[in-house]
């Protein structure tokens, strides 16, 4: 059901609807937010990352072209624009430590940030329905079931996907997994 709203919500978007454009916003920020804060593991700048991405998804929402899922193609749009954020933070650091110092404060969390973005650049390598399942489920929260309605097939085949992303994960991140 919400695949159809979202479906006329994109296009409706794409062309020029703004009502249209901030009620998709208001359904997704969070899910974005998540995204980005899994991949930089800071509050704040997550909610820079995610503010350039509700740019960056005004200015390319008509470049959607329908043949994956929404939530995976704007994963993507958030991870690349947290990997341009990250830059431009190093370009314009210009002697102000200040973020490093916060990390450095605590490097249990700056280990686990850096863990996470390891795990997001992964998950974005994955074949599209494998990273489909794995944002459905760990990203957007939703079971199985959900999960399974969303994509359009078996809550089984979710489970099987989640499981395969899951070993190749843990074979690119070179951790032991019980098959």
């Amino acid at each position: 059901m919400q695949r159809v709203e979202d479906t006329e919500l994109i296009k409706k978007a794409a062309g020029g609807d703004r009502v249209s454009f901030e009620l998709l916003l208001e359904r997704y920020y969070m899910v974005m937010y998540k995204i980005a804060f899994k991949w930089c593991g800071n509050q704040s700048d997550a909610e820079d990352i995610t503010q350039n991405a509700c740019i960056k998804l005004a200015r390319a929402i008509d470049q959607f072209r329908f043949d994956s899922a929404f939530s995976s193609w704007l994963y993507r749009l958030v991870i690349n624009t947290a990997k341009d954020w990250q830059k431009s933070q190093h370009r314009h650091n210009h002697g102000d430590d200040s973020i490093l110092e916060t990390k450095a404060s605590n490097a249990a969390a700056a280990d686990e940030s850096l863990y996470a973005s390891q795990v997001m650049e992964i998950i974005d390598t994955l074949p599209d329905k494998e990273r489909d399942a794995i944002i459905l489920v760990f990203i957007e929260g939703l079971s199985h079931q959900d999960a399974a309605k969303r994509l359009q097939c078996k809550e089984s085949t979710v489970s099987w996907r989640i499981h395969e992303a899951r070993k190749k994960l843990a074979h690119q991140l070179g951790e032991d997994h019980d098959g």
